[in-house]
């Protein structure tokens, strides 16, 4: 079924039949390999006799022989069969473990309403934690829509918080690298670098609120950055005149956009309550503009908690502010893991662990 490493024209297109395509994900893109890449990982560009193509992201144990592989969001479902998904996944394992690899994962991006996970579980492949920090998401189908029947679908309330946003002289700072015409929103003084640099700082404040944490400064803003310069990603501030409000992040992908990060600043929020408003309207009108099928609102969901939060829970707030747009619940199958080799994969981890441990030890 694989052919074998992708090269030439292939790797030249790969973007194309990776990302682009419907289903497409950035986590399969040339940009994500060569990040990985940057943090000691091997990208395996994977090919298959019918032209589909696999990233795979492979990493050796520390001391110790043999490796771990991420397939990243892949393999992209571009069917609509899952079981030709849970199939080619099979195959990029059976392929990798002739070259002595002890554990593959993945996280495709397959509806669990599919019958997904009992269909890789059949090729010996184990439901296991999440790789990335939601397991399902919240969707906002938009095929066939226009801004007038989207808007209608949005809550009342959240309709008069955008409208009074825009009346209060917020506006919304497009960095884009594509050139899709969207009414309202600004063009920037500024370079990415300098406004992702500073939503950071903001994501931080954010994530201390909602009980999240983010990696180091310098890998956030290297693969984003990477990620804007190969059309990628969006970033859209709320500003009033020099003063910045909030943010968010998207991902253009396949058929649709995807919500990465969202902040906004406390203390703002009650001279100008309408900002998530304001660019969560923003990013549902840039995907109508690109017509795109789907505006993916993200998850909600966290660690011990893969359900809709209830009241009371820290993300329950935002959980009302996608509904409140029109978006569904999406049940999503989750992380797979075959283990190749149990014996090398125990040591592995048991190494990888150490080096953790003994790194640890000297900050």
């Amino acid at each position: 079924m694989i052919v074998g490493e992708a090269s030439g024209e292939v790797l030249a297109r790969w973007d194309e039949m990776t990302v682009e395509r419907p289903g497409g994900h950035v986590y399969q893109s040339r940009a994500w390999a060569a990040y990985c890449a940057g943090l000691g990982w091997r990208p395996r560009f994977l090919r298959f006799d019918d032209g589909f193509c696999v990233l795979a992201i492979q990493r050796p144990w520390p001391i110790v022989p043999g490796s771990s592989v991420y397939v990243s969001r892949g393999p992209i479902p571009v069917t609509g069969d899952p079981a030709q998904t849970a199939a080619r996944l099979a195959a990029v394992a059976d392929r990798l473990a002739d070259d002595g690899v002890d554990v593959v994962a993945s996280d495709a991006e397959v509806e669990a309403a599919g019958g997904y996970p009992a269909l890789v579980a059949a090729h010996g492949f184990r439901p296991i934690a999440e790789i990335q920090p939601s397991r399902h998401r919240l969707s906002l189908p938009l095929a066939g829509a226009d801004e007038a029947s989207v808007l209608a679908g949005v809550a009342k309330a959240t309709r008069q918080r955008i409208r009074g946003a825009e009346r209060s002289g917020v506006v919304v700072v497009r960095h884009d690298r594509a050139t899709s015409v969207v009414e309202r929103c600004v063009v920037p003084t500024e370079t990415v670098e300098t406004a992702l640099d500073r939503f950071y700082d903001l994501l931080l404040a954010t994530g201390e609120r909602r009980g999240f944490t983010f990696g180091p400064r310098d890998e956030f803003l290297d693969w984003r950055t990477a990620a804007f310069r190969d059309g990628h990603l969006i970033l859209l501030e709320a500003r009033v005149a020099d003063e910045v409000l909030g943010g968010l992040v998207l991902y253009r992908h396949g058929e649709r956009l995807s919500t990465v990060h969202s902040a906004d600043r406390a203390d703002t929020r009650h001279a100008h309550p309408g900002v998530p408003h304001l660019l969560r309207w923003r990013a549902i009108q840039l995907a109508l503009a690109e017509s795109r099928a789907e505006m993916d609102l993200g998850g909600v969901d966290v660690a011990g908690a893969r359900r809709p939060p209830v009241a009371g829970e820290p993300m329950y707030g935002l959980y009302q502010h996608k509904l409140s747009f029109g978006a569904r619940w999406l049940e999503m199958s989750g992380a797979q893991e075959r283990v190749v080799d149990p014996v090398g994969y125990r040591i592995g981890r048991t190494a990888a662990a150490v080096r953790r441990f003994v790194r640890r030890g000297r900050r």
